[in-house]
């Protein structure tokens, strides 16, 4: 098919009138909310057994010599969190837990510590309620927790944080570290207040060996902006996720994005790290060497872990050529089956793809709406193709002939770089699509990943869901290695309308798991997951991440309130 006339269709930008569309289109969406009660597992309707402190110090006196814990308040206990249960009974964060607002204990910031921290820090700290309070809410995520920091510093080197961390370790005050703040689980909150350490200030390239293709950088520079810094180069770091994501918070969620089906997740990416570690102790985990079996590896241990074990200072990247040429191709279908089959048939086929990316038709109905546009407002996937020109060709006319053989229309691709990357502008914009259209609504996203033999299954039943729901849902996925989000909005005022966007998280993520698949695929655990781990990995895997934790971290400055559950003992 000849681009030209369908680019133009794409271009159109005739405004829509929101308010006498958005009735009309949606309108599908304003039955009453029904919750499903089958969504809710028998063991859901159990409140758990409430483990009292006396019970909890033998397995304490048993994990450690008597000599190596000195037993603190209950409001701080190492080897066993504080119950923290609502008046239901039901543990706020663990297995059992629907609520969404983090609770936690409260202390007052030693005056000592204070002082410290103006030692270290200068002027590069506030204690200024608007910046806490923009500091302990997250600014994509529905999550809430009950206190924000007492405090935010901006340290401007390695030394600094070391010694911030030291400070806090001995007046034992919590420690939330801060990157982008484009987190959607609450992985920045500050339940039990304490010191906020933003690590923007530190956004040093501190070497790029070209040779080598890889770089050494601080934590605070977002991937945009190091591309960006790469480019003259001929080089890219190929993850891609959210605008304003920074490399240290990549790190510490293990995120991805739509280039991962080829070039791997941040687990692939990074060769080492530099870590301050809970008593100020700066740890090095490996060496700039590509591969290496020498010893433990403590690089993996660290991504993924979101500033529960340490604070990353330095991250050193694998980087990759900026390919020569590539291919951006669209295309539709009637069902969103059909459009996960191809993706699913497009990587058994063993074509390399660059990104396989999934829209439904709500999705692309937002698009248009929000930005002018006409496209088909049906099941839409987005390829692209990398390498040499012919090479890229090849794979787009393989992969037209796959869509052809499963109902698919409408195949075009463009190889202009502007054509290309207004393609893109599609898939990057969906999410504030949706605000644009409804922005008093947040949205619950979810982040389920299934072995891609079951995705397009996944996806079917998730639809179904959502289709006989009163709110509105779409469904963005990142086909190629079968994982995709649902973006939920609701009204936050509405009670009734936050429990459904529940429900339908809640079933997604139990489907998911019944197919050997992840809570997360990208968005790491932060609060919003951590009652889905025991039944994901097992309390023996949690018992595990708590002993890595406590060893540590014995005081529980790290982040404290994330990943772990807070009913896992040990």
């Amino acid at each position: 098919m000849a681009f030209s006339s369908w680019f133009a269709r794409l271009r159109s930008s005739s405004k829509p009138i929101y308010s006498s569309l958005r009735n009309s289109i949606f309108n599908k969406h304003s039955r009453s909310i029904t919750i499903l009660n089958e969504a809710v597992s028998s063991d859901q309707r159990q409140s758990p057994r409430i483990l009292s402190w006396a019970n909890s110090l033998l397995p304490m006196a048993l994990a450690v010599s008597a000599g190596s814990l000195a037993l603190q308040s209950q409001q701080n206990l190492s080897l066993c969190d504080s119950p923290n249960l609502d008046q239901t009974g039901v543990r706020i964060g663990g297995k059992d837990s629907t609520d969404y607002v983090v609770k936690g204990s409260h202390k007052k910031v030693p005056e000592e510590l204070i002082d410290e921290l103006k030692a270290i820090c200068e002027d590069n700290m506030t204690m200024d309620y608007e910046e806490r309070y923009f500091h302990g809410k997250p600014q994509n995520s529905f999550h809430k927790a009950v206190n924000i920091p007492d405090v935010v510093v901006f340290p401007r080197s390695e030394d600094e944080v070391s010694k911030i961390v030291k400070s806090c370790n001995k007046h034992k005050v919590p420690i939330v570290p801060y990157g982008g703040a484009t987190s959607i689980e609450g992985h920045t909150l500050a339940p039990h207040g304490g010191v906020c350490i933003d690590m923007t200030l530190m956004k040093r390239v501190k070497s790029l060996n070209i040779k080598d293709m890889d770089v050494v950088v601080e934590p605070g520079i977002g991937w945009m902006e190091l591309n960006e810094y790469l480019e003259p180069y001929g080089l890219f770091f190929p993850l891609d996720p959210g605008p304003g994501a920074t490399i240290g918070g990549m790190c510490a969620t293990r995120c991805s994005g739509s280039l991962a089906v080829r070039y791997g997740t941040m687990r692939d990416n990074v060769i080492s790290l530099k870590v301050v570690l809970a008593n100020g102790e700066i740890m090095k985990t490996a060496s700039r060497a590509r591969k290496s079996a020498a010893g433990y590896d403590l690089t993996r241990l660290v991504i993924g872990s979101e500033g529960t074990l340490g604070i990353i200072t330095e991250v050193t990247l694998r980087l990759q050529k900026i390919p020569q040429h590539s291919v951006v191709a669209m295309c539709n279908f009637p069902t969103i089956k059909d459009a996960a089959d191809v993706a699913i048939a497009t990587m058994l086929s063993g074509i390399q793809v660059s990104r396989v990316e999934l829209l439904d038709e709500v999705q692309i109905r937002a698009i248009n709406l929000a930005n002018g546009k006409t496209l088909p407002e049906v099941p839409t996937l987005m390829f692209e193709f990398v390498g040499t020109e012919a090479y890229s060709r090849e794979q787009t006319q393989i992969v037209q002939k796959i869509v052809s053989e499963h109902n698919g229309s409408d195949f075009v691709f463009a190889e202009d770089p502007e054509e290309k990357k207004e393609l893109w502008k599609i898939r990057k914009e969906a999410l504030w699509a949706c605000f644009a259209m409804f922005p008093d609504c947040e949205a619950m996203i979810t982040d389920v990943c299934v072995p891609l033999s079951h995705l397009a299954e996944l996806i079917s039943m998730s639809k179904e869901q959502m289709d006989s729901s009163s709110l509105l849902g779409t469904v963005i996925a990142h086909a190629g290695d079968g994982n995709f989000h649902t973006l939920i909005l609701f009204d936050p005022k509405q009670e009734e309308q936050r429990r459904e966007a529940e429900r339908l998280n809640h079933f997604m993520v139990n489907a998911a798991l019944s197919f050997e698949g992840t809570c997360t695929g990208e968005h790491g655990v932060g609060t919003g997951k951590m009652k889905y781990l025991e039944k994901e990995l097992g309390i023996e895997a949690l018992k595990t991440m708590k002993k890595i934790k406590t060893a540590l971290d014995p005081n529980n400055i790290m982040n404290p309130g994330k990943i772990i559950p807070p009913h896992v003992c040990f």
